[in-house]
């Protein structure tokens, strides 16, 4: 409130002398008494001013006809909060001018009784015929803003128009902060461009108002036009400015305007170093960041959230729990966005363990209530695979955002559950609660897995623009993809060609991936090269094709595939699995021999495997990249990496505890028909998440129906 955050009071000592003064006068002087209530106004001295008050009665100069007088009265009771005594006073006057209803209204705008002020404007006009000026105008504009009432506040901007009262610079700076808390950013573009005459307050309000709307092509033009002003001189301004390099992820852009601060001798404060970090964060300079923090000694649980979320935007996942605990240390209480960027660290590391601690401090805090939290939740127990955990959390939410929605599909989706995804769809729009880009993405993997042609299109064509949504890349990617599963190719290669967007790797790939699926070599080559032609460096590529070449035996294949990767030196990534036992994460490569239990560890895999040959298991050996003798070429499939974690889960974990592996590259054909005959003989629930999505194995099947 206004009463509370800006009122500093003078000594009282200073007050009482002034009240001796007025006493001991032998002449009482009302001008004085005047002068004292405003001075006790702006202290907020409401015990003085009663007294003040008190004597204007006693000594019989208290007059219902004194404007200037009882202006300061209403001003002193209105500003002390309170406003039935200012009222009092207000009605009992016989003779009232502008300032009086100014100060009244200012008086309820300030102690939030923002709706009364519209009431009293009409009041000032129609009872007392009063024409407003330029401080009532900005005071009534403002309490338009703050109830949302755009009507009212738009008869009030044809008013100022026809009285020329818009040239008054505060005058304007409401209107702008009207028109923007009212999302009319098209009114504020007009306003900005026809009144001519702006200050910092001006520019920093409006450039607030387009970063907070996404106006981010307006916002940069409002920068540019401060600069050619010189108006860019203090720490809001700066903030403001940090905040939009941020949104544009410009890092050049954002090192000019902190060396332009640097030069300018702006004093860093804990406000605009959380600025800068922010901006350096997610402009990918996470040491910028850092060095920032560092510099600046003084820290809050802001500027302690920023710089973990800094470092969660850029894959220090682990740098970012380790900063956790020095925030700890420092005794900074953490609020629910530090919980939130911690939570969804967690989830980048398929940290169950650390995500299950947090979710019970969560709780012992009181944070679990806030919607960010929820969905930080929701994405910590999808990431690492216990999706009834994450429905369970979705249930118990009061509070729902488009962002709840967006990740209960979409994890859906990702783990094969298509008709969950699509039934929570439904309740969304049951819900009232609108669609956004996101949405429609998650729906659309979520119609790919079920092999819904028809409906996808529906979706992707009609249903997005009714909601004024405009397809993009994402989507026409996953149509891509459920052209793909269902086995049509040559409709996916006509759709790609026919639509005009620019295609990405990916979408290339995830077409090149069906052709590997559906054994369709001659298409597959056509897409292979063209996209080694997008990106000659694309690892994923070379991969796909020399699995295609394999699964054929053409070695001469696969050779040049590992040729042309020797050539251009490109690195391919090493198979890496690992798996969390009791909150320590144990991690495997392909025959691996340096873990301290490596004999178990394979005699494990050997006893499995020859539990489910009996079963049909017969070792895939085109998806061994080499030209070797059968038995050898056995040799290396037994011991991939995503084997070694589930055996040693198996001989770690209780026998009915699911468990969890986590891949960092694609799962190779046959660890996959392995690990579905593993579920059925063990009675286990194994998930893997690899690269592309989640695999749940169980009872001998997988929950990506075999095709990923």
């Amino acid at each position: 409130m206004f009463l509370t955050s800006t009122v500093h009071r003078a000594p009282l000592h200073a007050s009482l002398s002034s009240l001796s003064q007025l006493n001991s006068q032998s002449v009482f002087s009302v001008e004085y008494a005047v002068k004292l209530l405003k001075r006790l106004a702006d202290d907020g001295n409401f015990k003085l001013g009663k007294v003040v008050h008190a004597l204007l009665i006693v000594s019989n100069h208290a007059s219902e006809y004194h404007v200037i007088q009882n202006n300061c009265l209403i001003n002193l009771y209105s500003r002390c909060g309170k406003l039935a005594i200012a009222l009092h006073v207000f009605n009992r006057l016989q003779q009232r001018n502008v300032v009086s209803w100014s100060t009244l209204m200012t008086g309820y705008l300030h102690n939030g009784f923002t709706w009364e002020v519209p009431k009293l404007f009409k009041d000032m006009v129609s009872v007392d015929n009063l024409f407003p000026n330029e401080y009532v105008l900005s005071t009534v504009l403002s309490s338009c803003s703050s109830c949302g009432l755009l009507h009212e506040g738009r008869q009030c901007h044809a008013l100022v128009l026809k009285s020329g009262l818009v040239f008054h610079q505060y005058v304007k700076n409401a209107l702008l902060s009207f028109y923007t808390m009212s999302s009319d950013m098209e009114g504020v573009l007009e306003i900005l461009k026809s009144v001519p005459g702006s200050n910092n307050i001006t520019y920093n309000a409006v450039l607030k108002g387009f970063l907070d709307h996404g106006y981010t092509n307006e916002a940069l033009d409002v920068f540019s036009r401060m600069l050619s002003e010189g108006s860019l001189g203090d720490k809001i301004s700066y903030v403001n400015i940090f905040c939009l390099c941020a949104r544009l992820k410009d890092l050049k852009l954002g090192q000019q305007v902190h060396c332009r601060m640097l030069k300018s001798g702006v004093q860093l404060d804990v406000f605009l170093s959380s600025a800068i970090m922010d901006m350096y964060g997610k402009c990918g300079e996470i040491l910028g960041a850092r060095y920032i923090f560092y510099s600046y000694p003084d820290h809050n649980v802001v500027s302690w959230t920023t710089i973990l979320a800094a470092n969660f935007q850029n894959e220090c996942f682990e740098e970012a729990l380790k900063m956790f605990l020095q925030m700890e240390l420092q005794d900074v209480v953490p609020n629910e966005y530090t919980f939130a960027v911690l939570l969804n660290t967690c989830a980048g590391l398929s940290a169950l363990g650390c995500g299950k601690t947090l979710h019970a401090r969560v709780k012992k805090t009181g944070h679990g209530p806030f919607v960010v939290v929820g969905n930080a939740l929701i994405n910590m127990y999808f990431r690492s695979g216990h999706i009834e955990a994450a429905r369970a959390l979705f249930s118990s939410m009061i509070c729902r955002d488009t962002v709840t929605w967006n990740l209960i599909i979409s994890g859906f989706s990702h783990h094969g559950l298509g008709e969950d995804a699509l039934y929570m769809f439904q309740d969304m729009l049951a819900a009232k609660e609108k669609p956004s880009y996101v949405t429609f993405v998650g729906v659309l993997l979520a119609c790919g897995h079920l092999g819904r042609i028809e409906e996808g299109f529906y979706y992707l064509q009609h249903l997005m623009r009714d909601f004024g949504l405009e397809p993009g890349l994402e989507h026409y990617t996953c149509v891509v993809g459920l052209l793909g599963k269902a086995g049509k190719l040559d409709e996916a290669e006509k759709f790609m060609r026919s639509t005009p967007i620019t295609w990405d790797v990916i979408a290339w790939r995830t077409l090149l991936n069906a052709c590997n699926v559906h054994r369709n070599y001659g298409l597959g080559q056509k897409v292979a090269d063209h996209l080694l032609q997008l990106n000659p460096n694309d690892v994923g590529t070379y991969i796909l094709l020399s699995n295609m070449h394999a699964k054929v035996k053409r070695w001469d294949g696969v050779a040049k595939m590992r040729k042309l990767l020797r050539e251009r030196n490109i690195k391919k990534e090493p198979g890496l699995s690992w798996t969390e036992i009791r909150n320590e994460t144990h991690v495997f490569v392909s025959d691996d021999t340096q873990h301290p239990e490596t004999a178990q560890i394979h005699e494990k895999v050997r006893k499995l495997l020859a539990e489910i040959k009996p079963l049909g298991y017969v070792p895939d050996t085109a998806s061994v990249l080499h030209d070797v003798e059968q038995e050898q070429q056995e040799g290396y499939l037994s011991y991939h990496s995503e084997k070694l974690a589930v055996a040693y889960a198996l001989m770690k974990t209780p026998s009915q505890a699911p468990i969890h592996v986590i891949k960092n590259l694609r799962i190779c054909d046959d660890c996959h028909s392995a690990l579905k005959l593993i579920s059925k003989v063990t009675m286990r629930v194994i998930i893997v998440r690899d690269v592309n999505r989640f695999h749940s194995f169980q009872y001998g099947s997988c929950s990506c129906a075999d095709y990923w």
